[in-house]
């Protein structure tokens, strides 16, 4: 459904005059930024464990071919680094990446300002910060932090899909290249 709307170009891999007819896989378009940052075309939503983006397109859409508006919208373009994994595959990952997922991967500060309070990364040189305002970051507290952010994403309202998928297809069929 998503390639579909694809334009066919004439295309010489070669060089040598035998123009094939091949799909553009480099056309792309964006959101309008008055789209993107209109909280009332969006429900935000925090993907539960081995739920995938053919699954929420199904459960919201009832239609997994939809999968795209899910990633689309939320600007994903590599669902193997930029989609939650499932617990088994998350662990399957640390344990692969890390030699100790215990080892500290960096070290936070609390900043406050007013009602304000953020943790800052400082990475692992502590030069000039007392122990008692250090917090320390393990691997695993990292990549479960990474996870949690992978989590909250943004779905379009169903009553907006229609119009959604006309515009997408109308900017994809504007021009051949």
């Amino acid at each position: 459904m998503y390639f579909a709307n694809f334009p066919i170009i004439p295309y010489d891999s070669v060089g040598n005059g035998d123009f094939k007819l091949v799909t553009n896989l480099l056309k792309r378009v964006a959101l309008r930024t008055k789209v993107r940052t209109n909280t009332l075309l969006y429900d935000t939503y925090d993907v539960k464990d081995g739920e995938t983006p053919e699954m929420l397109a199904d459960k919201l859409y009832d239609d997994p071919q939809l999968h795209w508006v899910v990633l689309f919208v939320n600007n994903i373009t590599d669902r193997y680094h930029q989609w939650p994994m499932a617990s088994i595959q998350f662990n399957q990952f640390v344990n692969d990446k890390y030699t100790n997922i215990d080892a500290v991967h960096h070290y936070e500060i609390a900043q406050t300002s007013g009602d304000t309070s953020v943790k800052i990364n400082i990475g692992t040189d502590t030069t000039g910060y007392s122990e008692a305002d250090l917090t320390t970051i393990t691997n695993y507290e990292y990549e479960v932090e990474r996870q949690d952010t992978l989590r909250k994403i943004r779905l379009l309202d169903v009553a907006y899909l229609e119009q959604f998928v006309e515009e997408f297809e109308t900017l994809m069929g504007a021009s051949v290249l």
